[in-house]
């Protein structure tokens, strides 16, 4: 018989394999309540090591803040340290060029008094004029004057507010302009304007405010009519500047004949042979201008200035704002010749210790405006940055004590748990 023809039978009374597995008891039946339990506190473990894990990750992202924080502040404090070393360093250096220039020979910088005190007498004759008034009042109250309500807004007067080297030129300058522009008051903007004249409801002036009541104050009634002139809404030149002139002179295309030569005893323009006391060359106005590029150039614009009156005629094909020369030849801006011979009262005072100053001296002064400048920028980044610091550690110290709370909370929950398993286990 083949094995193919039988039947493979198993054995009836087989014992099955007994496999033990911790999670049944001895009846063989599973105990639910331990698998729950167990499967409860696996679940809650991994929630506590990612909540643990999360919060120690916030607390790690803070710190790092607090650190950038840190950082910065101190990055502005040494930029701060180097601004005041620089700002400091540039202080002694005008300092020693100044005494240098007040070193200089004592007979010009009494010429350079002596011709301020000039300039002020001349106007001072003239003591019902505002420019009279108002150096009336300089003359008695000093740098007092510029800080009442009245004349906060006043620059100063034309013919005080230029130095002209050349006794001659300022004489034929002065001229030029006429004694009426001369004597005219220079305002910053057109609220200074208005205060200097008010008037009642029927449009009479008010003799009792501006400068008005200010002269009767004084015992000097204003009398006529004066010119005001505000640099806010004077038209600026719009070229460019003469490179690393310490006196910001104009950089004005020189004239050229029908022929394209230069003409003859042209000594350059007018604008640019006034002096300006540094105080005047940068921010006259909000606006950052100085008095060259608005108040001299709309004075004089570019008006031409030449050795004879015949090198004057000879120039007229280019001559298109005016022209002066210095044997006393006047041309206006629009081609009208003034002939004759004027005694000239009232002039530019000269320019003298300018001279005495390096080329650099008010490049220096310019640079030192804008340390400081950048100085307060710092100061105010500092004072920033140290406000988010100050936040920065704050929340840091809430989320702190946050997790430390946790770590102990959990701490206690996973002792009270392996006490539990040791007593059912």
């Amino acid at each position: 018989m083949s094995i193919n023809d039988e039947k493979v039978k198993l054995p009836i009374n087989a014992n099955p394999i007994v496999v033990h597995e911790p999670r049944f008891n001895q009846g063989g039946q599973a105990d639910y309540y331990s698998f729950a339990r167990d499967t409860i506190q696996n679940g809650t473990a991994e929630a506590t090591i990612y909540n643990s894990k999360k919060l120690e990750d916030v607390v790690h992202e803070m710190g790092l803040k607090i650190k950038q924080h840190e950082e910065n502040i101190k990055f502005l404090k040494t930029q701060k340290n180097g601004l005041d070393n620089s700002i400091l360093d540039m202080q002694v250096a005008l300092g020693k060029y100044q005494t240098e220039s007040e070193s200089g020979p004592e007979n010009e910088e009494l010429s350079h008094v002596l011709s301020e005190q000039e300039t002020i007498e001349q106007i001072l004759r003239y003591e019902k004029s505002a420019a009279g008034i108002w150096c009336q009042l300089k003359t008695r109250h000093g740098t007092q004057a510029s800080h009442l309500p009245l004349t906060k807004d006043v620059l100063g007067i034309v013919a005080m507010l230029g130095k002209v080297d050349d006794d001659n030129l300022s004489r034929l300058l002065s001229d030029y302009l006429g004694l009426e522009t001369m004597l005219a008051i220079v305002c910053k903007t057109y609220d200074g304007i208005k205060a200097l004249e008010t008037y009642d409801k029927e449009g009479y002036i008010n003799k009792t405010s501006g400068f008005h009541g200010l002269g009767s104050s004084i015992g000097r009634s204003l009398d006529g009519r004066f010119l005001v002139i505000c640099v806010e809404n004077l038209r600026p030149y719009g070229g460019e500047f003469i490179a690393d002139d310490p006196q910001r002179r104009l950089d004005i295309l020189k004239p050229r004949l029908p022929n394209g030569e230069s003409p003859p005893g042209f000594l350059g323009f007018a604008v640019n042979m006034v002096s300006i006391d540094s105080v005047n060359l940068y921010c006259a106005t909000s606006s950052g201008y100085g008095l060259r590029e608005t108040l001299f150039y709309n004075l004089f614009s570019r008006l031409h200035v030449y050795r004879t009156r015949a090198d004057m005629l000879q120039a007229l094909p280019c001559i298109r704002d005016g022209a002066i020369s210095l044997d006393g030849g006047i041309i206006k801006h629009n081609n009208v010749f003034v002939l004759g011979k004027r005694e000239v009262d009232l002039k530019f005072p000269k320019s003298f210790a300018k001279s005495n100053l390096p080329q650099d001296y008010f490049e220096i002064e310019r640079q030192i405006k804008e340390m400081k400048w950048k100085k307060e920028r710092t100061v105010e980044d500092m004072q920033r940055e140290q406000a988010l610091l100050d936040h920065a550690r704050f929340n840091f110290g809430i989320k702190k004590e946050e997790y430390l709370k946790f770590l102990a909370q959990n701490s206690s929950y996973t002792r009270q748990v392996m006490t539990k398993s040791s007593l059912l286990g």
